[in-house]
């Protein structure tokens, strides 16, 4: 039972983004260009269009135009785009265009002033259509065809991808067709990140659907220019101080110009990149920009150990003394689900201890009395664990007085007849004082309590030992 979703991630502690300039934040703004891509029985499709348009709510309509539909697209291209690429040219705001190779084909002159002005024209996939429901193989075929005609109208082949309706699929796929500097169908992170598929490390940019002015086409969305401003405008105060405290982050802009094109929400956008550009340490780049910084900065490393990829008996070989003598327990962690969020050795010791929790209580008095008595007969023998060696060692209990010797071996004789397995501490968290301390304490106890109380224990020891063998 294998959980494929990561909701781990970075974890605790992302990596330093190290933006060009010691920026705070890096700004990204996309422009989606669709508009003649979209779902037109002109264009070979079964229906109209009813995504992202004035028409809140729409529906296709099947073997028809929509007049009203296609014509809130046509604004865009006729209207909107050449509005925002003034404003976005006049403030020198560097671009990434998410084009779709057939409303790029339907608009020579639009494409023209994109390239003219540097912006990036990263691939938004053949048609503006939804892929959920393609099959692998003809969706592996419309990649390898927008990637061609992409390359045949602007001149140059993708270096960046955004399908946008895609399929689970999608990802996979265009990591198999290769030669991209990055993917952005994802909207887990606030950094790029490497996705590992087939032996290929994948460079992933996360794009957003919150700061997007496709919240201005769907209910509860944006009314007003004003409510765009005041969310972009929140997220980047959010992000600029999570920066300034030494945690750059990512933040993408997503723009569409039959959307924000029109006069009412323009003013926003200018309001937005004078706020951003009042700030210092910004870098505003385009994403293939954001691509190379990252892939020189952070590139791919070697798969690390990952617990959840390994077969049963490396995994139970790797861990299975981490419950002392008790191998069941990992067994049956691997037998269950595992993902990528146990990976790390949190996550791991989850997995292992809800295992150790749900097995019954003579199971796991069998885990107790595994243990070593602490300075006991067979530490005296050397007939310990690696690892219950090296943790008594580290709290001094491999070299007591014959005094402390005398004292651990009667509260070990007293303890034992009392609750009928050995005493357990995480010697890591303690020193010899301190657990002698506790075991005058604990041997007060009745016999559930200290069950309790040595099981959590012994959980907290597998938690040490896998922080000794896997990040945190």
């Amino acid at each position: 039972m294998r959980y494929r979703r990561d909701m781990h991630g970075y974890g605790e502690t992302p990596p330093k983004a190290a933006w060009p300039g010691e920026a705070r934040v890096a700004v990204q703004f996309v422009l989606n260009y669709e508009e003649g891509g979209e779902n037109c029985v002109l264009h070979g499709d079964a229906a109209s269009e009813a995504f992202l348009s004035e028409i809140v709510g729409a529906a296709q309509w099947p073997g028809q135009r929509h007049w009203n539909m296609e014509s809130i697209y046509e604004y865009g291209a006729r209207a909107g785009f050449w509005r925002l690429h003034r404003l976005l040219t006049e403030k020198s705001v560097p671009v990434t265009v998410y084009g779709v190779a057939t409303a790029l084909r339907r608009s020579p002159a639009q494409v023209a002033a994109m390239l003219e002005a540097g912006w990036e024209i990263a691939s938004h996939g053949l048609k503006w259509v939804e892929h959920k429901d393609m099959k692998p193989e003809e969706e592996r075929e419309a990649i390898a065809e927008a990637i061609r005609l992409h390359t045949l109208v602007t001149g140059e082949r993708p270096r960046g991808w955004y399908t946008g309706r895609c399929s689970v699929n999608t990802v996979d796929l265009v990591t198999e067709a290769g030669g991209f500097d990055y993917i952005s169908d994802t909207y887990s992170d606030d950094l790029p990140y490497w996705y590992e598929h087939g032996g290929r490390q994948q460079l992933i940019i996360p794009y957003t659907l919150d700061a997007n002015d496709m919240r201005f086409a769907t209910p509860q969305g944006f009314n007003s220019g004003d409510q765009f401003f005041s969310y972009l405008k929140d997220s980047f105060d959010a992000l600029y101080a999570e920066g300034t405290s030494g945690s750059p982050k990512m933040m993408s802009i997503g723009l569409h110009c039959r959307l924000i094109g029109r006069p009412g929400r323009v003013m926003a956008l200018a309001r937005f990149i004078d706020y951003v550009r009042s700030h210092e340490k910004v870098w505003i780049a385009r994403r293939v920009d954001i691509a190379e910084h990252w892939a020189k900065t952070h590139p791919p490393r070697l798969p690390a150990e990952r617990p959840s990829q390994m077969s049963e008996e490396a995994f139970v070989e790797r861990f299975g003394g981490i419950f002392e003598h008790s191998d069941w327990v990992a067994r049956r962690a691997w037998a269950d689900e595992l993902s990528p969020a146990n990976d790390t050795a949190v996550g791991l010791a989850a997995a292992l201890t809800f295992q150790f929790r749900a097995a019954s209580d003579e199971q796991r008095l069998g885990v107790l009395v595994a243990h070593p008595d602490l300075a006991g007969k067979l530490a005296e023998a050397r007939r310990l664990t690696a690892s219950s060696t090296e943790e008594q060692a580290s709290a001094g209990l491999d070299a007591l007085t014959d005094e402390e010797r005398t004292r651990f071996t009667e509260l070990n004789e007293r303890y034992v007849m009392k609750f009928g397995f050995p005493f357990i501490i995480a010697v890591r968290d303690n020193t010899k004082a301190s657990i002698l301390a506790a075991f005058e304490k604990r041997i007060a106890n009745d016999r559930d309590t200290e069950f309790a109380t040595a099981c959590r224990q012994v959980e907290r020891i597998a938690l040490l030992r896998l922080k000794a063998l896997l990040p945190a």
